[in-house]
């Protein structure tokens, strides 16, 4: 059995790698969290002209038809980067939700204009927790009235929202559609509160059940960003290692004490832990295996624990200055935060992976 990934995989990582690393830069990130634009125009531009955006799309709908285990390497390079764009509401939620709920004619209608980059999608698919109660959303008529919290909402041209037992597909450009910003943590990965008043929907008319649908692609996003959150991990180690090479206190370098380098020690085992069990999760989201459930709420949950502890550990290790608005750190610490709540937090993943244990052991 091979965990690891092609040569060819490995040359879309490096790519990505190289691009993010030129575009996505901490200036970059910082005039996005400091100003007024909502995500970054040229890293966006540049990850859907490389085709990595749509990896998972088919070609016949406009994508590079590349697969999941591509976009998984992509979140990975995107997380670590911190990458300023809508790229899980887009790809990971609303194109995933068209792909397994939509009929053909209507992926015909969106997942191109998706892939090119010409529209920007957000979606709302149902949980055990969120923001606004969602029982106040009713469909009457063919048309949507209620309110719904969303990421990238602001930006957005399209929504895929869960109300009751269908999928609705809402053009955000048509009438009865209002919006507003709100303020989040990480505003690199900005939310938006949407109100509906009587807006015409269409309901999403694939084969599989809602609930089906719904499930598979909440648990495709927990993978991908997973591999976004190992990435960010990874990033949180390498600068921290890096910080503590440099500074010194008591005429040594501060990695020479023991204590911090049992800290960095502790976050390196937990960031490996975590690639584990998201490399399990990308296996399982590309073979569409049936233990996908029990991977991605494993992945997400280990990924959720090392980025916290390393953006945590990391301001400790820094000192003082971890604490500064100069210093990267609080960037990562924005951006674990966001990420481990964006589809549910820890706790309801662990959750539905004690559910899965429970289910197997029964």
């Amino acid at each position: 059995m091979n965990f690891d990934f092609s040569a060819d995989q490995r040359l879309l990582q490096e790519a990505a790698h190289r691009m993010l690393a030129a575009t996505s830069t901490s200036t970059a990130v910082r005039k996005i969290l400091e100003g007024d634009a909502p995500y970054s125009e040229a890293v966006w531009r540049e990850l859907i002209n490389m085709g990595a955006a749509s990896a998972a799309i088919p070609e016949v709908y406009g994508g590079s038809g590349m697969g999941y285990l591509e976009l998984c390497l992509v979140a990975e390079e995107a997380g670590r980067h911190l990458a300023p764009v809508p790229l899980s509401s887009s790809f990971y939620l609303a194109a995933e939700a068209l792909i397994h709920g939509g009929s053909d004619v209507q992926k015909q209608q969106w997942l191109p204009r998706l892939a090119s980059g010409e529209l920007i999608a957000t979606a709302h698919l149902g949980s055990v927790e969120s923001y606004l109660d969602g029982s106040a959303n009713k469909v009457a008529g063919g048309k949507l009235t209620g309110r719904y919290v969303l990421p990238d909402g602001m930006v957005a041209g399209l929504a895929i929202v869960r109300v009751e037992e269908n999928l609705l597909a809402v053009d955000l450009t048509a009438q009865g559609v209002t919006r507003k910003a709100i303020t989040s943590l990480d505003p690199t990965r900005p939310y938006a509160q949407i109100n509906f008043d009587a807006t015409p929907v269409d309901v999403l008319a694939g084969e599989a059940s809602t609930g089906a649908v719904a499930a598979r692609v909440l648990n495709g996003a927990a993978v991908l960003l997973a591999f976004e959150q190992l990435g960010g991990a990874d990033q949180v180690l390498q600068n921290t290692k890096e910080y503590s090479l440099e500074r010194k206190a008591f005429g040594r370098q501060i990695g020479s004490f023991q204590a911090l380098k049992h800290k960095m020690a502790d976050i390196y085992t937990a960031n490996q832990l975590a690639r584990a069990h998201v490399y399990y999760g990308a296996w399982a989201l590309s073979s569409e295996a049936p233990e996908l459930a029990l991977a991605a709420g494993a992945a997400r949950v280990s990924a959720t624990v090392a980025y916290n502890s390393a953006a945590e550990e990391s301001i400790e290790i820094h000192g003082g200055i971890g604490f500064t608005w100069e210093m990267d750190c609080h960037l990562h610490m924005r951006r674990a935060r966001f990420l481990a709540q964006v589809i549910g937090t820890e706790h309801a993943w662990r959750a539905q992976l004690a559910n899965e244990l429970i289910g197997e052991a029964a």
